[in-house]
């Protein structure tokens, strides 16, 4: 029996066009990202919106009240994210992304365009909130463990390119009528915004996502069309059960909503712990100085290094081919090298660019402050290459499935709320103690390093199911966790039920035959709350059979 198809596509194809389109999402997050650093002090912009005109502190409220909307976007996926679910939760913040765009693009001068554009911002916001709170978890759900590292920081360091896609639009329609120098780059991002909403209308939903609400039937036939396996063939079969006994572990087995108080709950599942992990990678990412460079590039060069508006608009986008080219890397390092390491190498890279760029700027000669670009360069190239992606990949993989949707929401959220202050205090910085702002961004980076190397466990290579049996083996043996990651072996999917035995993350039980007769049970009990159908019924004897025939 050939595999199920969505969009005529299974197995390699499906996956291939699943990631296409998380990765558009994280296109789109990158472009708006960027898209205000070229704009922002264009005159054409300034005579519309005549407010903004060499006034940092409202440049600065314009561009970083985008950050709320962001904020609003992930705390709707944190409240209802579990029972929208991951693939309506990407339409609908694709779509009300458009709908903010053309607030944006429709103000006119004389009419209260500044309210008119900081409203189109905040609700641009809210749809790249929603997205940037699933995508990741959508694509660490859908992929498989072999290439769930890579997937998702090519996910993650495609905001390069959506950047440097920004910045030399901005940069050609500096050229154009005073209209197109920003409408038309508020405008193209449609087109990604499209392309996500009208896909997600026939890609599939997340197979995790379907069994906590108990659609069996669907998750298998979801399972079985990503891996390109038969509906009933015992790999669909394997892979569903490794999932429910997770889902089992966690406690979330039966649950459609994960509680708020999931999160705070410690013990061998230690999801406060791994959520705090994931929400200090999105903090540090913030205060390490990212977005202080890549939204306010060309305003560093006319301010600090005294250099003209079309030219620093041009170093602005070699910055973001250097950006872009860095971030490529991340893509062949992140397996090979890990997460940790990639951490803590990109953290001492950031904070030696920083220290060239403050360096460089106390003398106050326009010759020495041109050094500082250098400083500007090898950070952007950092960045890219490792705490780019990283803060993405991070908690979606780190979670576990219980809490993963909210943990998620809750990282990004942090993201937002340092994002936006970041964004919004870094041209007063600029402007009132100059080379200090570069100061406090390499003190920031050095006081990562030990929270990174004390605290941080390595992912990589590992299956989400294993990562819940590294916390639980950190718990039970009070070693460390990142000493439990370094070393619990590599395991392979007929391994993981028998250490999640051992440290008691399932019941040893449900190995004898009272146990399984216990088991029997609890599967009926489920499909009596699920009002599952018979052949779901069918498909769950038919786990029990494969377990123990194992």
């Amino acid at each position: 029996m050939a595999p199920p198809t969505f969009m005529g596509l299974s197995g390699r194809p499906l996956s291939l066009a699943v990631s296409t389109v998380a990765t558009t999402g994280f296109l789109l997050f990158g472009y708006d990202q960027g898209v205000m650093s070229g704009i922002i002090s264009a005159p054409a912009f300034n005579n519309v919106f005549k407010a903004t005109t060499d006034n940092p502190t409202l440049q600065g409220t314009v561009t970083a009240i985008y950050e709320i909307g962001c904020l609003i976007g992930a705390v709707f996926i944190l409240c209802l994210g579990d029972l929208l679910g991951r693939r309506k939760a990407m339409i609908l913040g694709a779509f009300i992304m458009v709908v903010g765009v053309v607030i944006q693009v429709t103000c006119q001068a004389g009419a209260s365009p500044l309210a008119q554009f900081i409203v189109g911002r905040v609700v641009t916001g809210v749809g790249n909130g929603i997205n940037t709170s699933t995508i990741p978890t959508y694509q660490a759900e859908c992929s498989k463990t072999s290439n769930r590292g890579l997937l998702i920081c090519i996910e993650g360091s495609v905001i390069a390119f959506g950047t440097c896609i920004a910045y030399w639009i901005d940069y050609g329609a500096s050229y154009g009528n005073d209209d197109l120098v920003w409408r038309f780059p508020i405008a193209f991002q449609i087109l990604f915004a499209l392309i996500i909403s009208i896909a997600m209308v026939f890609l599939p939903e997340s197979p995790r996502w379907l069994l906590i609400h108990g659609r069996v039937e669907d998750a298998d036939k979801v399972i079985a069309a990503l891996r390109g396996y038969e509906v009933e063939g015992e790999e669909t079969v394997l892979e569903r059960s490794l999932i429910v006994d997770s889902l089992r572990a966690s406690g979330g087995h039966g649950q459609k909503s994960t509680p708020f108080k999931a999160l705070f709950t410690g013990g061998k599942t230690q999801h406060f712990r791994r959520m705090l992990l994931g929400s200090s990678a999105q903090l540090m990412q913030q205060v390490g100085g990212c977005n202080a460079i890549i939204y306010y590039f060309p305003i560093l060069f006319e301010k600090s290094i005294k250099q003209t508006h079309q030219l620093s608009l041009l170093l602005g986008g070699v910055n973001m081919i250097v950006y872009s080219i860095s971030a490529t890397f991340s893509w062949y390092a992140i397996e090979r090298v890990g997460r940790r390491k990639l951490f803590l190498y990109g953290t001492i890279g950031q904070c030696l660019s920083m220290v060239i760029v403050f360096t460089c700027l106390i003398p106050g000669d326009e010759m020495t402050a041109r050094g500082a670009a250098v400083g500007l360069f090898t950070y952007i190239a950092f960045f890219g290459a490792t705490w780019l992606p990283l803060p993405w990949l991070y908690p979606a993989e780190l979670n576990p499935i219980r809490t993963r949707s909210k943990a998620n929401a809750v990282s990004t959220c942090t993201n937002w709320v340092s994002n936006f202050l970041i964004v919004m205090i870094t041209p007063i910085m600029v402007q009132n103690i100059g080379w200090g702002t570069y100061l406090f961004f390499a003190l920031a980076n050095a006081c990562f390093l030990p929270i990174i190397w004390f605290y941080y466990p390595e992912t990589a290579r590992r299956s989400l199911e294993e990562i819940d049996i590294v916390f639980a083996m950190g718990y039970v043996e009070k070693i460390s966790y990142v000493k439990a990651a370094d070393q619990l072996p590599q395991l392979q999917p007929s391994e993981i039920e028998g250490y999640a035995v051992k440290y008691g993350l399932i019941d040893g039980t449900s190995r004898t035959a009272a146990g399984r007769n216990a088991r029997d049970e609890e599967e009926k009990e489920d499909r009596r709350t699920f009002t599952n159908s018979s052949s779901e019924a069918v498909g769950v004897e038919t786990v029990e059979n494969d377990r123990r025939e194992l």
